[in-house]
């Protein structure tokens, strides 16, 4: 066992902490990072990139079956699971090894293992979440952040057995694919396997317990996904509870409407995808003044918690449960103590929840950021909307990608982008131009002076805006 001094060590080594632990380097500090498993936390390794690497699979084998439309053809177009499998988990490992050299070049010390506050400014770390465990190391910093992430949220009646009902993990190494399939929860992650398995020709159904799928999208969103998905094949079923009895070869999905009335879905898998919740447990917590609520760290604009020394980012602390907003909060966090302490120039801004994009990476891509419509209205704007669909852009077209559109509101009387949401193909890369006029406060006058170039998908984003104002060229 070793002890160790440090100016600031990191429990948990996902997108906020390995992000944080870089940036702490750069500025000048001596950095320690605990990891109990994989460097690169969920996101790297069960979450954001491995999924992404499996739907790449299932839109090549989608566009594979519809070649006529591009003046080709192919014969015997089939899949080797194994191989999809492995690619999504080889794509994980390649990322992770390269976390480990990024770890290495800013000189941050890695300790492999669990890591727990044991004392004002010190961590204890051990080889397992036992305190029976062995002890690997102590680590003494002046400032603590912990970035342990979030798990699945499960219910009673809903649990993974890894089995028949699959978790995130099951579903993203599932030995065999499933003929037919149940996903409980709409949201970003249930979506996406959604729309994976479907593409990949299992007969699936999304279940969700609120009125729409994608519920925290703007309602023209989630009326057009739940289209174009039952006009793919997915069938949808929205406000009804779900619960499970487990058979000996098969599972019975019973389905409770609003009236009462029970329907029941007889598949061969369950992937239950409802939510996640803050990894607060067994840090040692206990006698400090942090706050946990709802299995949430509490903590200022600056991450800092009501302990002294003590900082919390990422999913641990709230919602939404994105990678880059735990990397940003860990870069917050950091140059805040650094500007405090004289080692950076100004105090950093703080994050606006309305300007962080969100993300579903489906078939088609669904991206947003700012409020939704209804949202505005509901805090008293008078508003301007604009609206463009795919089927007006001409590198749409070309691509054979005509399905989506583009809806921009605006405060109607300051030109304030107050939301953007998007459905189509490349949405998601598309966004970020709407995220950063947002961030500098652009105007509506601003977006419509600005030159998008011709032939690009990004056109129809020009479009949405100058539509607000009833200019739209194209349609």
């Amino acid at each position: 066992m070793t002890e160790n001094k440090f100016d600031i060590a990191i429990i948990g080594g996902g997108p906020g902490g390995y992000v944080a632990a870089i940036r702490a380097s750069q500025l000048g500090y001596r950095v320690a990072l605990v990891e109990r498993e994989h460097l690169g936390g969920i996101c790297l390794n069960w979450g954001c990139i491995p999924t992404k690497a499996l739907l790449r699979s299932s839109e090549i084998y989608h566009l594979m079956h519809n070649l006529d439309q591009f003046g080709l053809s192919a014969e015997n177009i089939k899949f080797d699971f194994k191989k999809i499998i492995e690619r999504s988990r080889n794509v994980s490992k390649k990322l992770t090894e390269g976390i480990k050299h990024l770890m290495k070049k800013n000189k941050v010390e890695v300790f492999n293992g669990y890591g727990k506050l044991n004392g004002v400014g010190k961590i204890s770390v051990r080889e397992s979440g036992d305190r029976d465990s062995k002890r690997i190391a102590d680590i003494e910093s002046r400032h603590i952040i912990f970035a342990t992430g979030a798990r699945a949220k499960t219910f009673p009646g809903l649990e993974h057995d890894e089995q028949q009902v699959w978790s995130y993990k099951k579903a993203m190494t599932p030995d065999a694919m499933p003929k037919t399939l149940v996903v409980i929860g709409s949201g970003a992650i249930g979506t996406e396997f959604a729309s994976f398995y479907k593409n990949m020709g299992v007969d699936v159904t999304l279940v969700e317990a609120m009125d729409r799928i994608l519920p925290v999208e703007d309602k023209e969103v989630s009326a057009f996904m739940q289209k174009t998905f039952e006009k793919q094949g997915l069938k949808i079923k929205t406000n009804v509870q779900a619960s499970i009895e487990k058979g000996k070869d098969e599972v019975t999905v019973n389905l409770k409407a609003k009236d009462g009335t029970i329907e029941k879905i007889k598949v061969e898998k369950v992937i239950v995808a409802v939510g996640v919740m803050g990894n607060t447990e067994n840090l040692g917590l206990e006698g400090t003044r942090v706050k946990i609520e709802r299995n949430q760290i509490q903590i200022d604009e600056f991450c800092k918690t009501d302990e002294d020394g003590i900082y919390a980012i990422g999913d641990v602390v709230s919602a939404p449960w994105l990678a880059h907003k735990a990397s940003h909060e860990g870069i917050i966090c950091v140059e805040n103590i650094a500007y405090l302490e004289g080692k950076f120039d100004h105090q950093p801004h703080p994050i606006v929840k309305e300007n962080i994009p969100g993300c579903t990476y489906c078939y088609p891509q669904v991206a947003s950021v700012g409020l939704t419509e209804d949202k505005a209205k509901e805090k008293g704007y008078s508003i301007k909307v604009g609206r463009f669909p795919y089927i007006g852009n001409g590198k749409a077209i070309a691509m054979g990608e005509t399905e989506g559109f583009i809806k921009t509101i605006f405060d109607a009387q300051t030109g304030e982008l107050l939301g953007a949401h998007m459905v189509g193909s490349e949405v998601t890369e598309m966004i970020q131009g709407y995220v950063v006029g947002k961030t500098a406060e652009l105007t509506n006058y601003d977006f419509m002076h600005t030159i998008f170039a011709h032939p690009t998908l990004s056109e129809m984003m020009h479009e949405a805006v100058l539509d607000a104002d009833k200019q739209a060229i194209h349609f």
